[in-house]
C-alpha cells in the first residue's frame, strides 16, 4: 500500500480503503488503523528470507504438503499484514476456481515467520505474531539475526527462545518434515 493520502490526522483510513491503495516498496500494513511501511531489507534480512522459502519450499512443496511464501500480503481480523515469511497447508491455499493460487490471502497463515531488521522495533513484530496466533496460526518464529536467536510463538502463546547451534526447531504438526538447527538457519549467513 502506498502512504496515507493526504487526510487530516482525524481522518482514519478504513482497512477496505487502505486495500484500495497501490502496493508500497517496501511494503506497507494496516494495523490499529495505522498505515505502518516495514523497513527495506538488508542483506542478512534478505538472505535468512531467501533460504528459509527456499528450506521450506523444497520439503513441503514438492508433496504437496504446504507452500512458503515471501513477503505475502494476508488480511484478517481488521488488519493486513505483510510477514516475511508464510506458509500455508496445502489445502489451505486460496485457489481461484481454476486451480490457480489466488491473488488475495484474506487468512492468516499456518505458520508465519518474521526476520527482526536493524532498524525494526521488536514490539510491533512480535504484536504481529500474536496477531496471526490469536487467529488461528499454528506457530510463529522470530528470527533475530543480531544476537543468532529464534523465538518461536506457539498456538497457545508459549514462547521459546532457541540459540544453541545444534538446537532443532519446532515447526507445525504438518510440516514435521522441516528439519532445521538454529546452527543451520544462521549459517546460510556464511554462504
Amino acid at each position: 500500500m502506498v502512504q496515507a493520502p493526504s487526510k487530516s490526522s482525524s481522518e482514519i483510513l478504513t482497512l477496505e480503503q487502505f486495500l484500495e491503495l497501490p502496493e508500497t516498496k517496501p511494503a506497507s500494513e494496516y494495523i490499529d488503523g495505522q498505515i505502518i511501511q516495514k523497513p527495506l531489507p538488508q542483506g542478512e534480512h534478505s538472505t535468512l528470507q531467501g533460504d528459509l522459502v527456499s528450506a521450506v519450499n523444497g520439503v513441503l512443496k514438492p508433496a504437496k504438503v504446504g507452500r512458503a511464501y515471501p513477503e505475502l500480503r494476508c488480511t484478517f481480523g481488521v488488519r493486513s499484514v505483510v510477514p516475511d515469511v508464510t506458509v500455508f497447508s496445502w489445502n489451505r491455499i486460496p485457489r481461484r476456481g481454476d486451480g490457480r493460487v489466488a491473488n488475495r490471502f484474506e487468512l492468516p497463515p499456518d505458520w508465519t515467520i518474521e526476520i527482526l531488521s536493524p532498524d525494526q522495533r521488536q514490539t510491533k513484530v512480535i504484536r504481529n505474531i500474536l496477531h496471526c496466533i490469536d487467529h488461528g496460526t499454528e506457530m510463529g518464529w522470530l528470527v533475530e539475526p543480531e544476537e543468532s536467536w529464534i523465538f518461536v510463538y506457539g498456538a497457545d502463546r508459549s514462547i521459546q527462545v532457541l540459540e544453541e547451534a545444534d538446537a532443532v526447531l519446532p515447526v507445525p504438526g504438518f510440516a514435521e518434515a522441516v528439519q532445521l538447527t538454529v546452527g543451520e538457519v544462521f549459517d546460510w549467513l556464511k554462504d
